[in-house]
Formats: C-alpha cells, sequence, structure tokens
C-alpha cells in the first residue's frame, strides 16, 4: 500500500468516526443500512490514481469535521421558489425533509419516508455508501400506473448552515404509462463550506415519460455531489437538463441502463465555472436491448482558473442491434487559466448500430466577437452574447417556460449571459 493510500484511509476511518458520532442515531437497522455499513469497509476516499476521479480531488472532503445541521421550519423559502411555478415542492433543508415547508402530492403520487425496500445499490463508489449508511432522509415516490401528474414535482434542497453534511436519498418508481415533470434546485443561504450527498434512483417502466431539470446553485465553497441512477424500461422515456450555474465543487455521476426496447434516453447539461470552481460530469449509458436511442450533449464555458472533466460512457451490448447512440461534448475557454479534460468513450458490441462520439475544445470565435463591437455592443456584453449563443441549445431543452425563464434569469443575475 502506498503512502498516498495508506493517508486515505485514516482520513476515512477519522470522517466515518465523526459521521457516526452525529447520524448514527438517525438509521434504523435494516439489510440496506447493514450491506452499505459493509460496502464502507472495502471503500477508500478515491485518490487521483483512480481513472474515473484523475482529476477530481476528494481531499477537502475527506478532511472536513462535518456535523448534521438543523431542520429549520421557519425558513422563508420563498426567495427559492420557481416564479410562476405551480408545482408540488418537497423541500429539503440541510439534508432533512421538512414537511411543514413542503406541499401534500397529488392522486396518485404515493409517497413514504423511508428508504425503498426493493432498492439494490451498487457501490462505485464510497459516496453512494455513505449517503445509503447514514441518510438524514428519504423520499419514496410511486406514480400509478397510467398517471399523468398535472404539476411538476419541485425537490428543494437548502444549506443553511456551515459544514453541514447533507445526505438525502430519493427514489421514484414511475409505473406503466405514467409521466411526471421533476425539477430540483441546490441552493444555498451560507457562503462557508457545506457538503451536499444525495442519491437519486429513478425507475421508468414500460411506456412511462420522466423529465428531470436539475439546477444547481449553491455557492463558491461548497460541495455538491449527485449520482443519479435511472433504470428504463421498454417504450420508456426519460430526459435530464443538468444545469451547473454555480457551485465550488461539483460532481455529477449519471448512469442510465436502458433496459427495453423502443427506449428514448436525452442527457443534456451545461456547466460555467469560474473563479476557482471545479465541475465533473460522468455519465454512463447502458444499452441492454434492441432498437433504442439516446442523445446527449453537454456544454461548458470555462473562465478564470476554472475547470471542467467530461467523461461519457455508451456501452452498446451484444444484444442491443439497431441502437442509436449520439455523444456530443463542446467547450469554450475564456481564459488562458482555465482547464477542461474531457474524455468521451464508446464500447460497442453489436454489429448493427449508429453511433458516434465527439469533443471539441477552443477559445471564443473572434471574427463573432469583432463583429458585435463592430455594432457597437461592448468586450463584455459581446462575450455574454456569444456565450448565450453557445449554450442556447441545451438551455432550450428546458421545456416548461416557467423553468426555462428562472434558468435564464439566474445566468443574467450572475452576470454570465446578456440577453
Amino acid at each position: 500500500m502506498t503512502n498516498e493510500e495508506l493517508t486515505v484511509t485514516s482520513k476515512k476511518e477519522s470522517f466515518i468516526g465523526n459521521v457516526q458520532s452525529h447520524i448514527s442515531a438517525l438509521q434504523s437497522e435494516s439489510k440496506i443500512h447493514a450491506d452499505a455499513l459493509k460496502a464502507l469497509e472495502n471503500l477508500d476516499f478515491p485518490t487521483t490514481r483512480v481513472e474515473d476521479w484523475k482529476y477530481t480531488r476528494t481531499a477537502r472532503i475527506a478532511n472536513e469535521q462535518w456535523h448534521v445541521a438543523n431542520n429549520n421550519a421557519t425558513l422563508d423559502i420563498t426567495p427559492y421558489l420557481i416564479p410562476n411555478l405551480d408545482a408540488t415542492v418537497l423541500v429539503f433543508v440541510n439534508g432533512f425533509y421538512n414537511e411543514a415547508l413542503s406541499s401534500k402530492t397529488e392522486e396518485g403520487i404515493v409517497m413514504n419516508l423511508n428508504q425503498a425496500s426493493n432498492q439494490s445499490f451498487e457501490y462505485k463508489h464510497i459516496f453512494t455508501a455513505l449517503n445509503v449508511a447514514y441518510s438524514t432522509a428519504a423520499i419514496n415516490l410511486r406514480l400509478g400506473k397510467n398517471v399523468v401528474a398535472e404539476k411538476p414535482i419541485h425537490f428543494l434542497h437548502i444549506i443553511t448552515e456551515e459544514k453541514t453534511l447533507a445526505q438525502a436519498s430519493i427514489f421514484i418508481h414511475a409505473e406503466k404509462s405514467s409521466s411526471l415533470q421533476l425539477v430540483e434546485s441546490f441552493v444555498s443561504t451560507v457562503e462557508g463550506r457545506a457538503f451536499s450527498n444525495r442519491l437519486l434512483n429513478i425507475h421508468v417502466e414500460e411506456n412511462a415519460h420522466i423529465h428531470l431539470d436539475k439546477i444547481q446553485l449553491e455557492g463558491d465553497n461548497q460541495f455538491l455531489l449527485n449520482d443519479d441512477n435511472i433504470h428504463i424500461e421498454a417504450n420508456g422515456n426519460f430526459t435530464i437538463n443538468t444545469l451547473t450555474i454555480d457551485g465550488g465543487w461539483v460532481r455529477n455521476g449519471l448512469n442510465i441502463i436502458v433496459d427495453g426496447e423502443n427506449v428514448e434516453a436525452n442527457l443534456n447539461g451545461f456547466y460555467m465555472p469560474r473563479g476557482k470552481q471545479h465541475v465533473d460530469n460522468h455519465t454512463l449509458v447502458d444499452h441492454r436491448k434492441a432498437h433504442s436511442n439516446s442523445n446527449e450533449l453537454y456544454k461548458g464555458i470555462l473562465n478564470d482558473q476554472g475547470t471542467g472533466v467530461f467523461n461519457g460512457k455508451v456501452y452498446v451490448q451484444v444484444d442491443a442491434q439497431k441502437t442509436n447512440a449520439f455523444q456530443s461534448n463542446a467547450n469554450v475557454l475564456l481564459s488562458n487559466d482555465a482547464q477542461m479534460n474531457t474524455k468521451p468513450e464508446l464500447e460497442i458490441y453489436a454489429d448493427d448500430v449508429k453511433c458516434s462520439h465527439g469533443t471539441t475544445t477552443g477559445q471564443m470565435d473572434d471574427t463573432a466577437l469583432f463583429y458585435l463591437k463592430t455594432r457597437g455592443i461592448g468586450d463584455t456584453n459581446a462575450r455574454k452574447l456569444l456565450a448565450a449563443a453557445f449554450i442556447n441549445d441545451v438551455v432550450n431543452k428546458v421545456k416548461h417556460e416557467a423553468i426555462h425563464q428562472y434558468v435564464v434569469n439566474e445566468l443574467v443575475k450572475r452576470e454570465l449571459l446578456f440577453v
């Protein structure tokens, strides 16, 4: 064992010991909990020697002494709601589900406040095991057969105290021919460090449709890790838009299993790290059955000393003939100090497929910039206009008008776009 690995192991023991002292009293004994504890014994905080974490360091998370914060029932959530969005709002404050601040789900959607007993977990890294073993709250939603939800469900995650460890879990089961619009937003009222380690599992049954817009708005000093696992059956349709507008350290892990014919899976995202922000998007689409499609589009604009990572894997298994899988990652660097690490991957074991992947990383188009300046637009606003044009095709994947306008407004408020 190397010195680095020994150091990581000791950090893990210290970290988990601290977590246990704050959270263990919240846990009920169950097989799920026991399995997660067992997984923790064999997992360490990943180092840069691990391929999937080559460009994303976890030391600052492992070194911190996190605690469980208060579930603030008197918090005014109005500033964090999406204007003009008539939605069922489910609120997590510092990782705890807050019933007093939340709405009731509509008829046809059953909600339980526990870990789903029928869930299975693949512990690819320590953070999944940490969440399952020491979850601060869990929501289990079941969308009934043929139910078409009238309102979107808005999962609102709010951090209100520094050094908070928030570990919410969300489990969603969409039965046959059901349909639901989801939106998830992450915000913070503090400037200091906090760590949100959120787990999401979605099961999309035959002919069900799920659309998820994920909006990440936490601050420069905060750590946000999303572990998303999606299982799609025949004729299912799933779309996710991951929109990282703000956040000091962000890791989005998205794993999609296409387990039926005539499935449509759409993965889109943009990220705009600046200052010393770091955004890492790891995606995996596993095509296991024939006649299905996946479309992937991620775009990044990186400024100052901002860093980005995109690692997209597509597997086409031997039984997944007639698969169409397309993947694209494009990036613009606005600074000589900005860095982007991108690695699209295809593994194809079928012989009758249409698959492609590509990536580009470059600087802003000087000709277009010069043209805008000659029309009387200042340099700063000209760059923001070009940025808006660059990510526009991703922003337009957000179909709900109120959510779309909210995303645009948040970008303009942070002076990232000029529209």
